[in-house]
């Protein structure tokens, strides 16, 4: 089979891969259909992830149509389409009685990470009775892709972990995809106001389009006084990190209110400052994590309603032969105006 394969930082190949195989009883293999690039797949390429070893599949979100299934087995069969959880779960750990599946002692975070990927032809799902949804009848593959990692990621890691509240009052620092998810699902909560902070006036526009407030230009390094300035001098009750740099996370720190909530969601590779020194009489939380998909079930009645519609997030589309055009799109977001990029694989073979 095809797949798109990593071979160290900066280098990456659409190449030829042996078709993945059971290995165990928990095992499924999809056929995959529709894929997608996500941040932290950039995260990898530019080496912040050393974990990532040469020769693996990238991709840890799919859609597909289940080709093979392990004898432990038993909520899949041949021929189901599914949507494939970025996170693999077995359910029975003690982590997962914890609902943090994130942490999954034979699982976790590990598809195009610690094991190969879902940017191929085919792909291993380990644990599939807790790591597959069935997709519904009639369901958008584009739209529910999105339920693979960053609908949930946005709204666990963000919304959920900033406990966004009716009437807070919430600044998010990042309008690129994942910092779009936590726009769509934080007014779940009706905030009274949404600040999008972000470098790119094109991704600010769809911010004002997807519900944003207010929207501000941090290139000039005036965000947080913006922000000041339209809170008199309050801050904003929830601050979320949606990038994984530096700079964002600072701003994240100098415009959180007193009483005020941090969430990072943001990948960082890089250390960060943090400011006691102004922070630590402030009374302030700051939580990091990794997305469970715990609330995927739920999304998906969302997505399913209508009341949501991450397809709108999609910009481009590509066949996944034209994947590594489809990176150079992705990975230069600004020139090309991209944010989630659709892969769609052709007939089986």
């Amino acid at each position: 089979m095809k797949a798109l394969v990593y071979h160290g930082p900066g280098k990456r190949a659409w190449e030829d891969k042996p078709r993945p195989a059971i290995q165990n009883p928990g095992d499924a293999i999809v056929r995959v259909t529709t894929s997608t690039i996500c941040g932290t797949d950039l995260h990898i390429l530019k080496g912040d992830l050393p974990a990532v070893t040469d020769g693996r599949i990238l991709g840890h979100e799919g859609i597909g149509i289940v080709e093979q299934v392990g004898a432990g087995v038993s909520q899949f069969k041949v021929g189901d389409k599914v949507i494939i959880s970025c996170v693999t779960a077995c359910l029975k750990c003690d982590f997962c009685k914890r609902a943090m599946y994130s942490h999954c002692r034979r699982g976790g975070w590990i598809l195009g990470y610690l094991i190969d990927g879902t940017q191929a032809e085919y792909v291993r799902i380990p644990e599939a009775d807790g790591s597959l949804y069935h997709f519904p009848a009639g369901g958008d593959e584009a739209d529910l892709v999105m339920l693979s990692d960053i609908l949930p990621t946005g709204f666990e890691c963000g919304v959920l972990n900033g406990q966004v509240k009716p009437g807070d009052t919430v600044a998010i620092v990042g309008a690129g995809p994942i910092g779009l998810a936590v726009l769509l699902t934080a007014q779940f909560y009706s905030p009274a106001a949404i600040f999008m902070i972000d470098l790119d006036e094109k991704r600010l526009a769809v911010a004002k389009k997807f519900g944003a407030t207010h929207l501000i230009n941090s290139a000039d390094g005036k965000a947080t006084q913006r922000v000041m300035e339209l809170t008199e001098d309050a801050g904003v009750d929830v601050a979320i990190e949606a990038v994984g740099l530096p700079a964002t996370f600072d701003i994240c720190q100098s415009i959180v209110a007193a009483g005020g909530r941090i969430a990072n969601v943001g990948v960082h590779g890089k250390p960060v400052e943090l400011h006691m020194e102004k922070l630590w009489d402030r009374n302030i939380s700051l939580t990091t994590r990794l997305v469970d998909t715990v609330t995927t079930p739920m999304l998906l009645k969302v997505v399913r309603s209508g009341k949501l519609q991450p397809s709108k997030l999609v910009t481009h589309r590509f066949a996944m032969s034209e994947i590594m055009k489809a990176y150079d799109t992705f990975g230069n977001a600004a020139k090309e105006g991209a944010l989630k990029v659709v892969l769609t694989n052709g007939a089986p073979r």
